[in-house]
């Protein structure tokens, strides 16, 4: 099991950053206007820069109760989201997902 790492931060208004969930798998995040996005791509990205298709989850929060010039509070939101990912399902990686959530068993 491996541990939440937030790798890079930026706080502000346009909060974004990056880091390795508690699974092992890469994430993302960005906010845009009062919601904050969290993406977490397939475990075995083999690239420095995702690509649509590499989102297996996505999660939002609205960031109006947060102090979003507090870095304590973006990763403390970021951290709490990562287990609330709905898995994303599209064509391209439909069996793929399947195979995540087997593993995951």
């Amino acid at each position: 099991m491996f541990g939440f790492v937030l790798e890079d931060i930026t706080i502000g208004r346009f909060a974004h950053g990056f880091g390795t969930a508690h699974d092992g798998r890469p994430f993302a995040f960005r906010t845009v206007g009062s919601t904050l996005t969290v993406e977490i791509y397939r475990a075995d990205l083999d690239t420095p820069v995702p690509a649509a298709t590499d989102i297996v989850a996505v999660a939002t929060a609205p960031v109006t109760d947060i102090d979003l010039d507090d870095e304590r509070s973006v990763t403390a939101l970021v951290r709490d989201l990562i287990p609330t990912a709905t898995p994303v399902v599209s064509g391209n990686n439909t069996v793929r997902t399947l195979l995540e959530r087997l593993s995951g068993l």
